[in-house]
């Protein structure tokens, strides 16, 4: 497969501080703007209520790659299913899509709330949310998948 390069645009500052399963939600941070980028780009983006945000799991390693079938979190309960029926950092392309709620733009800093990409992590790509580019019709997907997720946007202060 051929290579190519996506440039860093941002940085994430603050929020999570270490990788987790679940208890995403109700942690702020800040999507720097790298300063190649003049601050004009970002003019209008507050009029959203959300962003989507493209980003490189730094922390995962090459060897986590996983190119066959498995249980999702290694679960026997639920069905064995591919890599690319995973949304994790096993994926060969180790790129985590987010889409939090935009609190503020300050200058080059772009405030967020329930940003599931840790503290240092490059930004690749930044799109304001627009609920027209959402999905179309009613959405299907595998009952784990709901068993899996519900503590996914809890709170972190509930961690255990």
């Amino acid at each position: 497969m051929p290579a190519f390069e996506i440039p860093q645009i941002a940085t994430v500052v603050g929020g999570h501080t270490t990788v987790h399963d679940d208890y995403q939600g109700g942690v702020e941070a800040i999507i720097r703007l790298d300063p190649e980028y003049p601050v004009e780009t970002l003019q209008g983006l507050d009029a959203f209520s959300h962003v989507e945000v493209v980003w490189k799991m730094t922390r995962a390693r090459p060897e986590d790659i996983e190119l066959h079938a498995r249980s999702p979190r290694n679960n026997p309960n639920w069905p064995a299913t591919g890599t690319f029926a995973h949304r994790n950092h096993r994926r060969p392309d180790q790129i985590g899509i987010s889409r939090p709620r935009l609190l503020c733009v300050d200058g080059r800093d772009i405030h967020v709330t329930d940003l599931d990409a840790v503290d240092g992590t490059p930004v690749l790509a930044l799109l304001p949310w627009f609920e027209e580019m959402g999905p179309r019709g009613p959405v299907d997907e595998p009952a784990w998948v709901k068993e899996m997720l519900p503590n996914y946007w809890a709170d972190s202060s509930a961690r255990p």
